[in-house]
C-alpha cells in the first residue's frame, strides 16, 4: 500500500511540559486510523500536528510528509494551500457557521480556495450523506447527527486525501455514534479517503484498521 503520511521524531512542548515524546507514525493510503488515549495523553496537540494546524518543536530531526510533500519545508501560503486542498476536518462540535445556510457552509473551504464552481459537487454530498432536504436550512434546526453530517461533507468538498476528526461522535448518542462511522467507512470503500480518528469511545476506536493508544505523550 502506498504511505500517505509519515511522521518522525515529533515532540511538542506547552510551557516546558513535553506533551508530545518523539513520535513516530507511518499511515497509508485508505486506512482507517483510531488514536485514544485518557485525557490530556497528547491526542489531540498529535492530530493538530499531523494535520498542520501546529507546529512540533524545533528539532533537525523531525519529519512530517504527507501526500509525499514535506510539510515543514513549505512557507505559511504554500501551507495554507496544501491543507486547504490535501485535508479535510471533522471537529466535535461541528464548528458550523450559524449565520450561514448548510449548503453555503460546505461550499466555504472551496470558497476559500477560489473554487467557485463547486455547488453541484456539494449538492451530491448533502444526496449521498441523506442531507438534500437541509440545504437551505439553517445548522440550528438540525440534529446533532443531521450537522455532524454536514461537517463530514463540508470536510469532503475539497476532495481531501486525508480527513482528521477530532472526537467527531463525543456529542452523539450511540446510534448516530455507529451511523457516523458506517459513513466514515463506506466513505474509505468509494473514494480510498485515509481517516485519522480521536476518540475516547473504545468500540468505535477498536472497528478502525489500526488503533493507536497514546499515554504520557507516547505511542504505547
Amino acid at each position: 500500500m502506498k504511505n500517505i503520511l509519515l511522521a518522525k521524531n515529533i515532540s511538542k512542548s506547552f510551557d516546558g511540559t513535553k506533551v508530545l515524546k518523539e513520535i513516530n507514525l507511518s499511515i497509508n493510503q485508505g486506512e482507517i486510523i483510531s488514536i485514544s488515549g485518557p485525557s490530556g495523553a497528547g491526542k489531540t496537540t498529535l492530530l493538530n500536528i499531523l494535520g498542520t494546524i501546529e507546529t512540533p518543536d524545533d528539532n533537525n530531526d523531525s519529519k512530517l510528509m504527507i501526500c509525499e510533500r514535506d510539510i515543514f519545508g513549505l512557507n505559511d501560503k504554500e501551507l495554507s494551500n496544501f491543507r486547504n486542498k490535501n485535508i479535510g476536518f471533522v471537529f466535535q462540535f461541528h464548528e458550523l457557521l450559524p449565520e450561514f445556510t448548510c449548503l453555503e457552509n460546505v461550499c466555504l473551504p472551496a470558497w476559500i480556495g477560489k473554487n467557485n464552481n463547486i455547488k453541484e459537487r456539494a449538492i451530491s454530498l448533502f444526496k449521498e450523506l441523506g442531507l438534500i432536504d437541509k440545504l437551505d436550512k439553517k445548522p440550528a434546526t438540525l440534529s446533532g447527527g443531521e450537522r455532524q453530517r454536514v461537517s463530514v461533507a463540508r470536510a469532503l468538498i475539497n476532495n481531501p486525501k486525508i480527513i482528521l476528526a477530532d472526537e467527531p461522535s463525543g456529542n452523539l448518542d450511540s446510534k448516530n455514534s455507529e451511523i457516523l462511522y458506517d459513513i466514515f467507512f463506506d466513505l474509505r470503500k468509494k473514494i480510498n479517503c485515509t481517516f485519522i480518528i480521536v476518540t475516547h469511545n473504545q468500540s468505535l476506536a477498536k472497528k478502525a484498521d489500526r488503533q493507536i493508544v497514546i499515554n504520557d505523550g507516547k505511542i504505547i
